[in-house]
C-alpha cells in the first residue's frame, strides 16, 4: 500500500525567472501565466529561491503614502533590502522550501502545513528544477475513483496487510466515504484496520460496523 508520489501530481512545465530577472518583468511573467509565484533559478540551473505576488507586492508597501491614511509598520533591515531589490534574486524569499519527487502526498502536505505555503518547488538530488506541486495537486488524490479506492483497500489492506478474505470484510465506498461490514478473528485489528483505510490516498472518513470472535484476553465474543 503506497501513497501517491510527488512525481505524478506536480506540474512538470514549470514557468520560471532568474536570479537576473529585472523586477517588472518578474512581475510581467506572473501576470501572462496567471500564477502567484515562480521558482528562481541561479546560473546553474538550480533552484535559488522562490518569488511570490507577497515578495513583489512589498515593494508597493513600501512606497510613500502622501495620504497618511495607511501608517507602515517599521520594516526590518531584510524587509527594507528586498523592498528596495531590483531584480528577482534581490526580492525572493531564500532558501527556497521545496520537495523531491520520490515524496508521498502525506509528506509534502505536512511540509505545506507546517510552514503555510501554497506550493513546492520540486528538485532532484541536484537541486536542478524538475516540477512544482500545489495545494490544489494534493487535492486531486480525493477525485480517485471508489473503485479504485475498494480496490485498494481489498487487496492491499484486507488482503495483503492483514491477511482478510472479501468473504471475512466487505468494502463500500461511496464518494471517498469507507463502510466496512463483517467479523475479524481478534477485537485488536479493528481499530489497526480503520487506520490503514483511513490512511489509503482519496478516502474521507471510514465508518464500521465489525464483529469479533475473540478480545485481547482470548475470550470469546459475547452472543
Amino acid at each position: 500500500m503506497d501513497h501517491r508520489r510527488i512525481s505524478e501530481l506536480m506540474t512538470r512545465d514549470v514557468v520560471s525567472v532568474r536570479i537576473e530577472t529585472p523586477f517588472k518583468e518578474t512581475v510581467r511573467t506572473l501576470m501572462e501565466h496567471k500564477v502567484s509565484a515562480v521558482p528562481v533559478l541561479d546560473g546553474t540551473g538550480r533552484l535559488a529561491g522562490i518569488v511570490s505576488e507577497a515578495d513583489l507586492l512589498r515593494k508597493s508597501a513600501d512606497g510613500s503614502d502622501l495620504s497618511g491614511r495607511t501608517p507602515l509598520p517599521q520594516l526590518e533591515a531584510w524587509e527594507q533590502a528586498r523592498a528596495e531589490g531590483r531584480d528577482a534574486g534581490e526580492i525572493m524569499s531564500a532558501p527556497a522550501l521545496c520537495a523531491h519527487p520520490e515524496w508521498t502526498v502525506v509528506e509534502a502536505a505536512r511540509l505545506m502545513a507546517a510552514q503555510n505555503v501554497k506550493r513546492l518547488p520540486v528538485v532532484d538530488e541536484a537541486d536542478r528544477l524538475v516540477g512544482i506541486v500545489s495545494r490544489a495537486d494534493l487535492l486531486r488524490v480525493f477525485l480517485r475513483r471508489d473503485t479504485a479506492i475498494r480496490e485498494e483497500i481489498t487487496h492491499d489492506v484486507l488482503g495483503a496487510a492483514l491477511g482478510l478474505t472479501p468473504s471475512d470484510v466487505t468494502v463500500e465506498v461511496a464518494e471517498g466515504q469507507v463502510s466496512l461490514r463483517g467479523t475479524v478473528d481478534d477485537s485488536r485489528l479493528i481499530p489497526v484496520l480503520v487506520r490503514l483505510c483511513t490512511s489509503v490516498d482519496g478516502v474521507v472518513s471510514v465508518s464500521e460496523r465489525l464483529k469479533y470472535r475473540a478480545d485481547h484476553t482470548g475470550r470469546a465474543a459475547p452472543a
